[in-house]
């Protein structure tokens, strides 16, 4: 009888779907141009649509959403967690199955790896299977603007925007075999997980909730968030040009569109922050 680690093992980084997947725009939901701007227009529309009604209408009190963003945010962190693990699981899965072609070939080594997808890597394998699963996770996540307007949260269309270029980072990821993606998926889904499992705690009202209503997780995970993305720009940054070697890493052109989107949502997160408590949904504050 199998052990429980060897099913979770199965079910996250040996399952044929997932040792099988391949980014393919005609097979899976999602996966086109149109379909990423159509959505993203369709969505910054609605929510500037739903500011501006309830603006004409002025409407400053929060709309009666009920358990709605507390049932929002147990879904996000569980999501949130099972994509970490399967990311984890699957990318030591691929150091061990590729390690044997690495030596002698090349000074390619687990941490270049995960910094920095040889040129032409494939979209295609187990990381990129979980790599397509935080992608569809950024539509859901998207939510989150539509509900911070139904709240009537301050600054609620810089955080319109930050989510949208959220879900246009990770399809460019999976169009052009993006280097660095990996660290980035354990990394946000692992602050994502934290944070929305901390806003659920809050807002369904556990026990000792309202002493943990002025800890600012969401703002320490951001942090953290940002700190890291910023460590695997530089990484990436000194392999392409010289530290991996030649050919440097897949996917660079994408980087760079991806940096200016970073760097863009680096302003919103200072924007939003620069007065306390403006972002800040962890309790009673606005986001």
């Amino acid at each position: 009888m199998a052990s429980s680690s060897d099913v979770v093992w199965y079910w996250l980084a040996e399952h044929p779907s997932i040792v099988g997947f391949r980014w393919n725009p005609t097979d899976l939901w999602f996966s086109t141009w149109a379909f990423l701007a159509g959505f993203l227009a369709s969505y910054v529309a609605l929510c500037l649509a739903l500011d501006g009604l309830l603006a004409v209408l002025r409407r400053r009190r929060p709309l009666p959403l009920g358990p709605v963003p507390s049932a929002h945010a147990l879904v996000m962190a569980g999501v949130s967690a099972v994509i970490f693990a399967g990311t984890l699981l699957s990318a030591a899965a691929e150091i061990r199955d590729t390690r044997w072609s690495w030596r002698g070939r090349s000074r390619t080594t687990p941490f270049r790896w995960l910094l920095c997808f040889p040129p032409g890597t494939r979209s295609s394998g187990r990381v990129f299977f979980w790599s397509y699963a935080y992608y569809l996770s950024r539509y859901l996540h998207a939510a989150r603007g539509v509900l911070a307007v139904l709240q009537r949260r301050r600054r609620a269309p810089p955080r319109v925007f930050a989510h949208a270029a959220a879900v246009a980072m990770a399809f460019l990821w999976l169009e052009f075999s993006q280097s660095f993606q990996v660290l980035a998926i354990l990394a946000s889904t692992l602050a994502h997980a934290v944070a929305f499992g901390f806003r659920f705690w809050v807002g369904a009202g556990l026990p000792a909730a309202r002493a943990a209503r002025a800890a600012p997780v969401a703002l320490a995970c951001q942090l953290a968030l940002l700190g890291c993305n910023l460590a695997c720009h530089v990484g990436v940054v000194w392999m392409h040009f010289g530290g991996a070697g030649a050919g440097g890493c897949s996917g660079i052109g994408a980087w760079v569109f991806n940096t200016l989107l970073n760097a863009a949502l680096l302003w919103v997160f200072l924007h939003c922050y620069g007065k306390r408590g403006v972002c800040d949904d962890d309790g009673k504050k606005d986001l």
